[in-house]
């Protein structure tokens, strides 16, 4: 099959149009915001339109603390490289997301289907692997999601994690993975989009 001739995603797709420009053809990461502030009602509401994202056992391993007050944004800035500092001093709300990895001790609330749930996760280095990957996975749907509101949203790892963890989730349980900042995109938010890779350079059939 010549996937390069296929159909236009648009016209493949159940997911209508306006909806696909907004969450994936035209959503770009942000790099300058407006001063509009970002509410809890609106995070409430994205929290609601993401939480159902597939994680391993329904582990739902992500945390996430919300950097508003002026001293909590200077501690955090700190901890960022030095090409990041700007976006997250000038965002109206900056979000260190982070992955529990001791999520096993609420497997029985939120797995019951599976009596020996805590059980599986009893290996430190597979539980805090799995702990990274599910919440990578939470990350990216919550990054949808806060296209879904009509906010942008600009993921950063270029931060001191064990830093930005004790400093936010002290007390060795957490492990900071993304810095997101999160508002309504500036003037000049966007640049132009880089190459992405075709699909025959990420896809092989076996």
């Amino acid at each position: 099959m010549n996937f390069a001739a296929s159909a236009p995603a648009h016209e493949t797709l159940t997911l209508a149009a306006d909806a696909q420009d907004l969450l994936f053809n035209e959503a770009h990461t942000a790099h300058t915001y407006t001063s509009e502030p970002v509410s809890d009602a609106q995070l409430a509401a994205i929290h609601e339109l993401v939480k159902n994202a597939p994680t391993s056992l329904n582990s739902q391993p992500l945390r996430a603390a919300l950097v508003r007050s002026d001293s909590a944004r200077d501690r955090l800035v700190a901890q960022m490289a030095p090409g990041n500092r700007p976006k997250a001093r000038q965002a109206p709300l900056v979000v260190v997301l982070a992955t529990d990895l001791d999520f096993h001790e609420t497997l029985a609330r939120v797995a019951p289907h599976v009596p020996d749930a805590r059980e599986l996760f009893s290996d430190e280095t597979m539980r805090h692997e799995s702990a990274v990957v599910n919440a990578s996975l939470q990350i990216a749907y919550f990054i949808l999601g806060v296209r879904a509101a009509g906010l942008a949203v600009g993921p950063m790892s270029g931060f001191d994690a064990p830093a930005v963890t004790e400093e936010f989730f002290p007390g060795g349980r957490h492990r900071a993975l993304v810095v997101a900042n999160v508002g309504h995109p500036g003037p000049d938010a966007f640049r132009p989009r880089a190459p992405r890779l075709e699909f025959g350079e990420v896809f092989k059939t076996v």
